[in-house]
């Protein structure tokens, strides 16, 4: 399960989305994030999964690898999937001992699922899009209003784009350990949910003894190079919008506008 985490990769691949700018990207996503907040109908889910889809296909990423992000968290999602199934009043369908399942519930739950798994999806496809650089760039050039006021954007896009680089890298690392403590018998699989918790903990430590040295790594080779933040820095490929960013910007808008239509009407 833990090699299975796809946030944070970059896929690469020959495809249009590939080629966008990274500001159209983030901005996709973060769009494409609230409006699954916004109806609660089954127009708005189509409308949202015929969307998810045609992005699926234009980065050409393989749909196996899309999912696979899903399976990490299927127990967070199942698990707010049965509170709000048992929680929900309404239309009693099903009674089980103290608890009871209603028509609502089972709505509720249903659209819960679909948006948590739509949300992992959509974030997922702008990471194996989108290389560690160019998303430092994207948020640092959309981001950039706030210098204004203070705020250090350059360093703090350059922090997240790390974060997001340095999780299938952990993810990797912690791969290994657990296979090495297991080649000397170590055993992760039996035992109750507590039981199991209790012995990842041999595999924290050097965990975070390899994340310590592989920031004390970056931070010399940083240093190295005399990076000393966003003040007077040039970019080698300066971020410019093409003819192809502007008509993405067109679809979304025509998609945000459907899916407040959505919200507003309630369509099915």
């Amino acid at each position: 399960m833990i090699r299975d985490m796809t946030l944070g990769q970059y896929y690469k691949a020959d495809s249009p989305l590939h080629s966008l700018d990274p500001r159209v990207k983030l901005a996709g996503t973060l769009l494409f994030v609230i409006t699954l907040f916004l109806p609660k109908s089954l127009g708005g889910i189509l409308v949202a999964s015929v969307f998810l889809a045609g992005i699926i296909a234009l980065s050409r990423v393989p749909f196996s690898m899309v999912l696979r992000g899903i399976k990490p968290l299927l127990f967070i999602i199942g698990f707010s999937a049965l509170v709000n199934l048992f929680s929900t009043a309404g239309t009693v369908l099903v009674v089980l001992g103290p608890f009871q399942i209603t028509r609502e519930g089972i709505w509720l739950s249903a659209y819960l699922v679909v948006r948590l798994v739509y949300l992992i999806m959509g974030s997922s496809i702008m990471t194996f899009t989108t290389t560690p650089n160019q998303l430092a760039d994207g948020l640092e050039k959309a981001l950039g209003f706030l210098t204004v006021i203070h705020v250090p954007v350059h360093e703090l896009s350059m922090m997240i784009s790390i974060a997001l680089r340095f999780i299938p890298i952990l993810v990797e690392e912690l791969d290994k350990i657990m296979k090495a403590q297991m080649s000397r018998g170590a055993d992760f699989e039996t035992g109750n949910l507590i039981q199991r918790a209790q012995k990842l903990i041999p595999v924290l430590v050097p965990l975070f003894v390899s994340a310590i040295r592989r920031a004390s790594d970056l931070a010399l080779a940083m240093d190295a190079c005399c990076y000393h933040g966003g003040e007077g820095r040039t970019k080698l490929k300066p971020l410019k919008y093409s003819q192809n960013d502007y008509i993405a910007y067109g679809i979304l808008l025509i998609y945000v506008i459907v899916m407040i239509l959505c919200s507003i009407f309630k369509f099915v």
